[in-house]
């Protein structure tokens, strides 16, 4: 039995529980109560196995609560790794897009000295195509310069650069989207074609031997002056974007100041070898490339011939019609010989008053009398009205060759301009 009065008798228990400051709390209280508090053992132990479970629940508790809590907060962190992870992409992505970007509008020194060297139109609208087929499309799809024709005034395929050498671009006049840029005259960008509403679907199919599925457009435009369409297609969707449009339009904003002031240098060009009457080569002009064509002739022995022309009794005609009349004359007999000799590739000039000088590639002195004497007999069947009267006009021709009768551009001149006269000498309207 236990002696309850006696501690000494009675030893102090060790009572098994969680944590090693709680279990000598407990263990000392234990004792106390076994000395002190008249409790009988059992109960104690039933109760502080009670209090132990108690213990131990509310461990476990708080255990399980702070790893959810940890979890928790592990899984926001997580989170906020995603999304800087995902910011650090979309940076990533944004410089890149960034120095292309610079790299692009860096160019455009480059490009602004690369269309200004040139002033002629074949020039600059193949450099405009392949710097947008190159900077934007990446040499991907399909690149296309329109025109607008300055007779028709529709739009006129003038450039194309392809990733597919092979594809044959059917739309020469343009299509439904050139058409709306023309209509618009203002940038177009579709991402995908079969998402826009604006376009007939079955239209395009009907329309296009290619797939294309997304497409960037800018018009060329200088001093409200319609030029042209530059455009980019490509059967990727989405492959263009906003940015995109905007340096193709910056492309083309430059590309159209550059094509006008071709327009304009050839207009000045043409002026300048041009016969302001005739519209024909000018002297100057013709002696040039009669020059050239002699030493090229004699350089790869290629045979061409001259025909000077000269108008009969020209005089009578200012005399009795006025001097209006008598460019009326020249300009029809012009026509006619530019249309007589259309299919010859003759270069024709208006060689001083009412004489004219023919240049025929190809043709010896026999074929080039022959042509000379068709030329004489058509120009003498033209009716030309002066003041409501009918008349015809006749002239005399003088034919000389290289190399039959000189290899000399001078020389070939004299000889023509002598067989002339010696035209008009056997009574004019003849070819000699």
């Amino acid at each position: 039995m236990c002696n309850r009065h006696n501690p000494s008798l009675n030893p102090p228990v060790r009572l098994p529980l969680l944590g090693t400051n709680i279990g000598i709390f407990f263990s000392a209280l234990f004792n106390s109560a076994i000395i002190h508090i008249n409790i009988p053992l059992s109960k104690l132990l039933v109760i502080f196995s009670l209090i132990n479970i108690l213990l131990v629940y509310y461990l476990l508790n708080r255990y399980y609560k702070k790893k959810q809590s940890l979890e928790i907060e592990i899984q926001g962190l997580r989170e906020k790794i995603n999304i800087l992870n995902t910011e650090n992409r979309q940076e990533n992505k944004n410089k890149i897009a960034l120095g292309e970007k610079i790299k692009r509008y860096n160019s455009l020194k480059e490009i602004v000295e690369e269309i200004a060297q040139n002033l002629d139109s074949e020039y600059i609208g193949d450099d405009l195509a392949a710097i947008a087929f190159s900077l934007i499309a990446n040499n991907k799809g399909t690149c296309s310069l329109y025109l607008i024709d300055n007779q028709t005034q529709k739009l006129s395929l003038f450039k194309t650069k392809k990733e597919d050498k092979e594809l044959i671009i059917k739309a020469k006049e343009g299509d439904i989207f050139d058409f709306w840029v023309l209509r618009h005259a203002s940038p177009l960008l579709i991402q995908d074609i079969r998402k826009d509403f604006r376009f007939d679907l079955e239209k395009i199919e009907t329309q296009h031997i290619r797939p294309i599925s997304s497409l960037i457009s800018s018009p060329l435009i200088s001093n409200h002056n319609f030029l042209g369409i530059l455009r980019i297609d490509n059967s990727i969707p989405g492959f263009y974007s906003q940015d995109d449009l905007r340096f193709l339009t910056t492309i083309c904003d430059l590309g159209a100041v550059a094509l006008e002031n071709g327009e304009l240098f050839q207009r000045t060009r043409d002026l300048a070898i041009h016969d302001e009457l005739t519209r024909l080569y000018t002297k100057g002009y013709f002696l040039e490339h009669l020059k050239e064509g002699c030493k090229r002739g004699l350089r790869q022995d290629i045979t061409f011939s001259l025909l000077m022309l000269d108008i009969d009794y020209f005089k009578n005609y200012n005399d009795k019609f006025g001097h209006t009349s008598g460019d009326i004359v020249l300009k029809s007999l012009s026509r006619t010989i530019t249309d007589f000799l259309k299919d010859s590739n003759s270069i024709i000039s208006r060689f001083g008053g009412e004489e004219f000088c023919i240049i025929l590639p190809s043709y010896d002195k026999t074929s080039a009398y022959k042509i000379a004497d068709k030329l004489r007999v058509r120009i003498e069947k033209t009716k030309i009205v002066l003041r409501k009267k009918e008349t015809h006009v006749t002239v005399s021709i003088g034919v000389a060759s290289l190399p039959q009768d000189t290899s000399d551009a001078d020389e070939l001149i004299l000889k023509s301009d002598k067989a002339m006269y010696e035209a008009k000498q056997k009574g004019r309207n003849r070819v000699c």
